[in-house]
């Protein structure tokens, strides 16, 4: 038993990892998506109609599965799981894709990451949980290589900027309290079951949302914003919500969302492969602290799931 605990630690911290790499392409994609002319009420809708059937595909899976079968949904699951699927997949994503419109992708990952902050306050708050004091250094050091690397490009001239942070600030805050709550629920359930039942409620919310708000004729944009709407719903949103609800699983939220700061270093270096932005001294200076950071809680902090 002794020799399990840490290979599924590190398979949980890969998975964190990863997942944050995945999703952080998220801002690059809609970046390039908004180019074309469209909005977020859009962008979004798309980006979860094409993930739909991959969400579907995760609950029929999980349905055959011995752990689902020795633990059937219950009527009163129902409730958290949509609930869920609202907090998390839904209202946090199109709240970061109306703050997307207005700031960069590097302003936006960094007001992302102040989610970790967020869990580890609710935590404290509401359950009484300890934070560990490795993980507060950690985190300091995580955030100030993000502050080095985005810090000169932060302006605050002007009402959109504003507007735009706000609405970021608010999607971190939403899935602070996704990662928190899933935490509770996903033992019991099973990771590939609650991310496929809840995900699959959110595209339905999105695509309500969208025929709600616009008229169908709306649905008509360019074929690059349908091709960019793909790789986004198959790459940065179906693959990376299941590594990051696997890594809840077996790390538990507080780590998994801090591991995922790498997720701003992921994105700058994207924007540099993609959008063709340059690469300085910040650059490497911010990824060099960013991942001293992750280094540290991963090698002297808890290895229980918190």
């Amino acid at each position: 038993m002794s020799l399990k605990q840490p290979k599924s630690f590190g398979i949980g911290l890969t998975l964190a990892a990863l997942g944050a790499v995945a999703f952080s392409g998220k801002a690059i994609i809609v970046k390039l998506a908004y180019r074309y002319g469209v909005d977020a009420v859009t962008v979004i809708m798309y980006r979860m109609l094409f993930a739909l059937p991959l969400f579907i595909a995760m609950v029929i899976w999980a349905s055959r599965q011995a752990h689902s079968r020795a633990n059937p949904l219950k009527l009163g699951d129902i409730f958290p799981i949509l609930s869920l699927g609202f907090i998390g997949y839904y209202f946090s994503s199109y709240l970061d894709f109306l703050g997307l419109q207005y700031i960069s992708a590097g302003l936006e990952r960094l007001i992302l990451y102040l989610s970790p902050t967020f869990v580890m306050l609710i935590g404290r708050v509401l359950y009484k949980r300890k934070v560990e004091p490795v993980r507060i250094l950690a985190m300091l050091i995580s955030y100030l290589g993000i502050c080095v690397v985005f810090g000169h490009e932060v302006s605050w001239a002007g009402p959109s900027v504003v507007l735009g942070s706000l609405w970021v600030l608010a999607s971190a805050l939403s899935y602070a309290v996704y990662l928190i709550y899933s935490g509770q629920l996903v033992h019991r359930i099973g990771s590939l079951r609650l991310v496929g039942w809840a995900s699959s409620f959110a595209s339905i919310c999105c695509i309500l949302q969208f025929l709600v708000l616009r008229p169908l004729s709306s649905a008509v944009v360019p074929q690059e914003v349908l091709q960019l709407s793909l790789v986004n719903a198959v790459l940065c949103t179906a693959t990376p919500v299941l590594m990051v609800m696997m890594a809840i699983e077996r790390i538990g939220p507080a780590l998994t969302s801090q591991v995922g700061m790498v997720g701003p270093l992921s994105t700058l270096l994207l924007s540099v492969l993609i959008l063709g932005e340059p690469l300085n001294i910040w650059i490497a200076l911010g990824t060099s602290l960013v991942i001293g950071g992750i280094y540290l809680v991963t090698k002297f902090g808890s290895q229980k799931g918190s």
